[in-house]
């Protein structure tokens, strides 16, 4: 894709199987240079190990998205060492069972887990924009994407806590695609359907996967792969006039 090589890119949020490393491996085979974080810095060392094997250039950096500084910290780390900033990827979330495990409906959702997935797949995004965007406005140019879910668009009756703040996205999205534009910045969300990361196919059964392949317009569920291709190309040249805009990848599920 046009105008990628040896662009500087984060991504936060790169476990390995899952969409964040797949896109860190993406970029780099794009030619850019990743700096994979996440909160397990050893799982994003596994994603770097990949990257450098193949021959791209990758650095494995962990942090904890729920903490200001700590993004904070990332960014000026990836200015310093890389000579500045492109692009930024957010797609950490905590998909453990003492979160989304136990985060039902409205009526019961205990507080802790809806305070927990407001501050990382909300707040904690809004950090890495707050300290992302004056670099890429500096530079003149430059590109954001935030992960959200086509589960906001299904309304279920469960997780409201994930879907209230992958839903808060689309205000904090198009904020900075308005705060940006001017100066050459993008800032896009990418929506994916059911993906079958390493963490879904350990919770997926195949009856539950089947059900779900049969509302999906297309022959077959998404892989991290389809999503990180989506990212790589908002990232690009060819996606200079794209802004503000929330991208569904997800087969077909979903039509809007």
């Amino acid at each position: 894709m046009r105008g990628l090589r040896d662009k500087v890119a984060i991504v936060a949020g790169a476990a390995p199987g899952n969409i964040g490393g797949a896109t860190a491996i993406r970029l780099a085979q794009e030619g850019m240079k990743v700096i994979a974080a996440d909160l397990n810095p050893a799982a994003a060392q596994v994603v770097v190990d990949e990257i450098k094997s193949a021959g791209g250039y990758a650095v494995a950096r962990g942090f904890d998205i729920t903490d200001e500084s700590a993004y904070k910290d990332l960014i000026e780390f990836t200015a310093r060492e890389l000579g500045g900033l492109d692009a930024l990827f957010n797609v950490a979330a905590d998909l453990s069972s003492r979160t989304i495990g136990r985060d039902t409906d409205v009526l019961s959702v205990p507080l802790d887990v809806w305070q927990r997935t407001i501050d990382v797949t909300l707040t904690g995004y809004m950090y890495g924009i707050r300290h992302a965007l004056p670099l890429l406005i500096a530079r003149r140019g430059g590109s954001i994407v935030n992960t959200m879910s086509s589960e906001v668009w299904m309304g279920e009756g469960q997780r409201v806590a994930y879907q209230t703040a992958k839903s808060g996205l689309i205000g904090l999205n198009r904020h900075t695609a308005t705060v940006g534009g001017k100066h050459g910045v993008r800032s896009n969300i990418v929506a994916p359907g059911v993906t079958l990361t390493g963490a879904a196919l350990k919770i997926l059964n195949e009856e539950y996967r089947n059900q779900i392949l049969a509302s999906v317009r297309s022959t077959r569920l998404g892989a991290p792969e389809d999503i990180a291709a989506m990212v790589a190309f908002l990232f690009s040249d060819d996606a200079a006039y794209v802004n503000g805009q929330t991208i569904l990848v997800d087969g077909g599920a979903n039509l809007t």
